[in-house]
């Protein structure tokens, strides 16, 4: 019994594993900015909002009051990635932010658009 057939077997070699890889990889690098700029991300009550911009890390100005962030600080860009803060030194910044117990600013989030028309949380 003949079992030929009818049309070549696809064979997975590693050229076709890249190019496989390559493409899966492109669209999920696509995809992940758009559908992260579609959502607001959840802010905790004690948010405050503010004109922001770094001046000398660990030194910066919030609506033109001279601050400075907590040892451990962390900063989010608009796509909630970590940003250092010297990576945005000089840009003036509409962010959202939490002070620590001791008054240092701890947690700044970039807004967005349209998250910088949203009100701010009320405390329940």
């Amino acid at each position: 019994m003949n079992r030929c057939p009818s049309r070549p077997a696809l064979r997975l070699t590693a050229a076709n594993m890249a190019i496989a890889i390559s493409l899966v990889a492109g669209l999920i690098g696509l995809s992940a900015p758009a559908a992260a700029q579609l959502t607001v991300r959840p802010f905790p009550v004690a948010v405050k909002r503010g004109a922001l911009q770094v001046t000398n890390p660990p030194d910066l100005v919030i609506d033109g009051k001279v601050e400075r962030l907590s040892p451990g600080a962390r900063i989010r860009d608009m796509n909630n990635m970590l940003v250092m803060s010297g990576a945005i030194v000089g840009q003036n910044l509409l962010v959202n932010y939490v002070r620590e117990p001791q008054g240092l600013i701890h947690e700044v989030w970039i807004l967005t658009e349209a998250e910088a028309k949203l009100p701010l949380p009320k405390a329940p």
